[in-house]
C-alpha cells in the first residue's frame, strides 16, 4: 500500500491551521518578508506574548530584554521567528484532538523536547539548518495523524509493539503498510512546507538516509532518542543509543554528551511553558543517572543474581503485556459486536460500508448490501414471548454467517434487521447470495417448546453496478431500505432488487 493509498481510503487528512499557510507564504516571498510575517502574527495577540516569552528565555540566551516583535525578530531571525510562530499555532490547533486511549499531553511533550534536543545538538556538531526545530517539533505528527485515523487498530498495534519487541515503524508497516514517518512527511508535503522540513522526517528512523538530508535525519534521530530519555519507559537504554551514537560519529565523550542531555532538559522545561505544556515530573538527567547508581549500590547483588532479577523481570512484563493485549483485544471486540447475536452492530456496520465503498470507488470495483428483515417478528414475541424472540435472532444470525463467504461482512442493524455488506460484488453474484440466505432461514427449523417454529425473512438488495446508483454510503442503504420496503409489501418472504 502506498501512502497516498492509505491517506484516500484510511484517513482524513487534517488541514493546516489557516495562519500557518498565512506565515508560510509570507517567508515565500522575497520582498518585504518581515513585514509581511510581523502583520500576520500581531492578529494572534497571545502568539506575539509566547514569541516574546520565548524571545526573552535561556533559550536564546539573548544579552539584553527584547520589548518588541520587530526587535525580537532582528534578534533571533526571521527564520526563527517562523518557525517559533508555526510551531504554536499547529500545537494549539492540534490539542483539541480527540484522545482516547491516546495521551496527547506526552505527545507534545515528547515533541517540544526533540525540538529542543535538535536545536541544541545542531549547534554543538556546528550543522546549518533553520528548520531543524520545526522539524524535529512534527517528526512523528504522522503517529498522531494514524491515531486519530483508526484509534482502535493503532491501540491494538501499539501493545503488539510491547510484545513483540518491534519498533514503532515495523509495526506500522505490519498493520498499515506505511508508517508515521511517510505519513508525517507526505502530510506536510501536503501543507507546502519546504522538503528542507519533510525530507529528514521522512527519513529520521533510516539507517541510510539519503545524503541531502543525512545530517537533519541523523539529528533527528538522536533529538527523538533523547526525548525517549526524559518522557519515555526505556531512559536507560536511550541513553546507552545516545552516547554510543554521538561517541561514534562525532566522538564526544560521556561527560560532554551527559552536559549536553542536562542542557536540553533545562531548556526543555522553559520551552514546554511557551506552549502552555505542564512539564510534569521532569528529573535532570544527572539526577537520572545518579538514582540509577545508587539504586544498584543498595542492591548489593552479584553478577548471577542481577542477572536472574533481569531475566524474571523480563518475563514478568511480558506476561504483564500479553495478558493486557488479550484484555484490550477482548474490550475492542465488545465495542463492535451485538451482545444478543454476536454479529458486529451497527456501528461497526457504518464504518466498515464507508471503508468499502471508498475502496470501491478507488478501484472501480462492485459493492453490494443486503438489508434482512425478519417476517412477522413482532407476532413471535406476542406469541411465544422476548425469550423466543432473543432465540430466533440468535439461530437466523448464526444461519447468515454460515452461508456468506469469508470477506462478507453480517451485522446486526437494529431490532430483528440485518445488513450483509458483500465487498467485490455486483448484482449478479449478490443475488445469488442473497436467495441462498432466504432459502437457508427459510428451511431453518427452531424448537420452541417442543414444537417447531419456522422463520421468513424480506430482503432488499442495492449494488454499485446497478443503473443509476451512485456510490456512496448513504445511496447504498437508501436504495436498499427501498428495495426491502418492496419485499415486505409484495408478500415478504422474497428478494426485491
Amino acid at each position: 500500500m502506498t501512502v497516498q493509498d492509505f491517506l484516500d481510503e484510511r484517513i482524513r487528512l487534517p488541514s493546516p491551521p489557516a495562519i500557518a499557510l498565512k506565515i508560510l507564504e509570507a517567508v515565500r516571498q522575497e520582498d518585504n518578508s518581515f513585514d509581511d510575517l510581523a502583520e500576520i502574527v500581531m492578529t494572534d495577540p497571545a502568539l506575539v506574548a509566547r514569541i516574546m516569552k520565548l524571545a526573552n528565555s535561556s533559550f536564546y540566551g539573548l544579552p539584553n530584554r527584547v520589548d518588541s516583535l520587530a526587535k525580537a525578530t532582528t534578534l533571533i531571525g526571521i527564520q526563527n521567528l517562523k518557525n517559533i510562530a508555526l510551531s504554536f499555532v499547529i500545537i494549539k490547533d492540534f490539542q483539541d484532538a480527540p484522545q482516547g486511549s491516546f495521551d496527547l499531553n506526552v505527545f507534545w511533550k515528547r515533541a517540544v523536547c526533540s525540538a529542543v534536543s535538535a536545536e541544541v545538538l545542531a549547534s554543538h556538531v556546528e550543522h546549518k539548518d533553520h528548520d531543524i526545530f520545526i522539524s524535529a517539533l512534527l517528526q512523528d505528527i504522522g503517529i498522531l495523524v494514524m491515531f486519530l485515523s483508526d484509534p482502535s487498530t493503532y491501540t491494538e498495534l501499539l501493545d503488539t509493539k510491547r510484545i513483540s519487541g518491534k519498533s514503532i515503524c515495523e509495526a506500522e508497516m505490519e498493520y498499515f503498510g506505511t508508517d508515521h514517518a511517510e505519513i508525517g512527511s507526505y502530510l506536510l508535503g501536503t501543507w507546502n512546507l519546504p522538503e528542507t522540513i519533510t525530507g529528514p522526517i521522512l527519513y529520521h528512523h533510516s539507517q541510510e538516509p539519503v545524503d541531502t538530508h543525512r545530517n537533519s535525519s541523523m539529528i533527528l534521530g538522536f533529538a527523538d532518542k533523547i526525548a525517549a530519555i526524559y518522557h519515555g519507559t526505556q531512559s536507560n537504554r536511550k541513553a546507552i543509543e545516545v552516547r554510543q551514537g554521538l561517541k561514534r560519529l562525532y566522538h564526544f565523550q560521556d561527560e560532554y554528551i551527559d552536559g549536553i542531555i542536562d542542557t536540553i532538559g533545562d531548556k526543555s522545561r522553559e520551552v514546554l511553558e511557551f506552549f502552555a505544556i505542564p512539564p510534569g515530573d521532569m528529573k535532570p538527567f544527572s539526577q537520572i543517572m545518579q538514582e540509577a547508581v545508587e539504586e544498584l549500590g543498595r542492591l548489593n547483588f552479584s553478577y548471577e543474581q542481577i542477572v536472574l532479577e533481569l531475566k524474571q523481570a523480563k518475563h514478568n512484563a511480558e506476561q504483564l503485556a500479553f495478558n493486557l493485549k488479550k484484555a484490550n483485544d477482548k474490550l475492542r471486540e465488545l465495542a463492535f459486536r451485538d451482545e444478543l447475536t454476536g454479529l458486529y452492530n451497527h456501528r461497526y456496520f457504518q464504518e466498515f460500508i464507508e471503508s468499502e465503498v471508498k475502496r470501491a470507488i478507488r478501484y472501480k470495483h462492485p459493492l453490494s448490501l443486503l438489508l434482512i428483515d425478519i417476517d412477522y417478528f413482532k407476532s413471535i414475541n406476542d406469541t411465544f414471548g422476548h425469550i423466543a424472540g432473543d432465540k430466533v435472532l440468535r439461530e437466523v444470525s448464526q444461519v447468515m454467517v454460515r452461508l456468506v463467504r469469508q470477506n462478507d461482512m453480517v451485522a446486526r442493524y437494529g431490532g430483528e434487521e440485518f445488513a450483509v455488506v458483500l465487498p467485490e460484488t455486483g448484482q449478479v453474484g449478490a443475488k445469488v447470495i442473497a436467495q441462498r440466505l432466504r432459502r437457508g432461514i427459510e428451511q431453518l427449523q427452531i424448537q420452541q417448546g417442543g414444537q417447531p417454529l419456522s422463520v421468513t425473512v424480506s430482503i432488499g438488495m442495492a449494488s454499485t453496478d446497478m443503473a443509476n446508483l451512485e456510490a456512496a454510503r448513504e445511496a447504498l442503504i437508501a436504495q436498499s431500505d427501498r428495495a426491502l420496503y418492496r419485499a415486505k409489501r409484495n408478500g415478504r418472504n422474497r428478494l426485491e432488487i
